[in-house]
């Protein structure tokens, strides 16, 4: 998978932008807050339909303009495709391929295949359940479609469980048909996305672990485990136990919607206990585990996002995490940094090609490399 060349109008601080990229490595240099991130956003969005940063579309409309538009050139299988995403104030959100709409949106995630390490993922160990159940269903649906499937359907299903809660008609007989109806929906999908969460965990924590060994130099041990109610019994089971305290608490209490990871370094709890190198190196871990794990499933080289990864790691930790990136484990890969002698440094002394990009005042010129 290989980004040619990325187009920005009116995106976020951009006016306009067309960037001419390297096969192997891209680093956008600069000091805090000129847009280095906001470039690897939009290569975000150009994979997920979304920003990683910014739910609301609109917001990443340039201050006082109506639309924006991003749009990249991509070698994929040999083949080019042209992926295309647009929005204007008070409209739908237009994302293409070749030209050519999507009818769903949910039909793109997993085309161009992105992993993003970013400041911001310390809201997976932090954070509530939410954040790590997002983290499992952004891999898996990235090489099944069939699971984003029955996770879109569960979570409809869900939401419809919960209103029927609330609202609960007055004839107890409807209810309770109803209820089965909802019932019988989650069992179906919940199921099923319970055994691909328990497989996926137990495929990725091997390759985790072989990384933090790597990066830590094998001074640490972590644990990733997977957590969800359906280990304890069938999910019918457990909805039927639970209806009366559902009815209640007005909200369902039972099902995958409850599923946690739970991250730990010795025998201690990360949040606790890990310092914030040792928190650090666990999420770079995970990142890298899960490139490979995708590059596994789908056979192709996902894109690798690295933003601001060095601050918080000592200069060991430091050392091994370039000396992976330096290396061809990866494919194509995208850094920013404040450190513009650190990169050089760092790229110096290796054999993959690079590019280094001087971001500023919205403005990204290529930093011409002396031999």
């Amino acid at each position: 998978m290989l980004l040619k060349k990325l187009t920005l109008i009116n995106f976020k601080n951009f006016d306009q932008l067309e960037l001419a990229l390297s096969a192997k490595i891209n680093c956008f240099v600069g000091n805090n807050g000129v847009g280095k991130t906001n470039l690897l956003d939009a290569l975000y969005y150009l994979s997920f339909c979304k920003s990683h940063f910014n739910a609301i579309d609109s917001q990443n409309i340039k201050y006082d303009c109506d639309f924006f538009l991003v749009q990249g050139e991509y070698e994929r299988k040999n083949e080019t495709e042209f992926i295309h995403c647009g929005l204007k104030k008070g409209q739908k959100k237009q994302f293409m391929r070749n030209k050519v709409d999507y009818q769903r949106l949910a039909d793109h995630i997993g085309f161009i295949p992105l992993v993003m390490k970013s400041p911001a993922d310390t809201n997976f160990i932090y954070d509530g359940s939410e954040e790590r159940r997002k983290f499992i269903d952004g891999v898996i649906s990235q090489f099944d479609h069939a699971y984003l499937d029955d996770l879109l359907h569960y979570n409809r299903a869900l939401l419809q469980r919960n209103k029927l809660l609330k609202d609960r008609p007055a004839k107890p007989q409807q209810y309770a048909d109803t209820l089965d109806i909802y019932d019988d929906q989650l069992v179906l999908f919940g199921e099923r996305i319970f055994e691909m969460r328990k497989a996926f965990t137990a495929g990725i924590l091997p390759i985790f672990q072989e990384f933090y060994q790597t990066i830590s130099q094998g001074n640490e041990v972590v644990q990733l485990a997977y957590q969800s109610q359906l280990s304890d019994g069938e999910l019918k089971s457990l909805l039927l136990a639970s209806r009366e305290k559902d009815r209640i608490l007005q909200y369902t209490t039972k099902g995958i919607h409850k599923d946690d990871l739970v991250l730990s370094i010795g025998d201690q709890p990360l949040k606790k206990f890990g310092s914030q190198g040792q928190q650090k190196t666990y999420l770079v871990a995970l990142k890298f585990a899960q490139y490979d794990y995708i590059k596994k499933k789908t056979g192709l080289d996902p894109i690798l996002l690295l933003d601001d990864i060095f601050d918080k790691l000592d200069r060991l930790r430091v050392k091994q995490i370039i000396k992976l990136v330096t290396e061809n484990h990866f494919g194509q890969i995208f850094i920013t940094d404040t450190n513009k002698q650190r990169l050089h440094e760092m790229l110096e002394g290796s054999e993959k090609e690079y590019s280094i990009f001087e971001v500023k005042d919205g403005t990204v010129k290529i930093i011409p490399i002396t031999i």
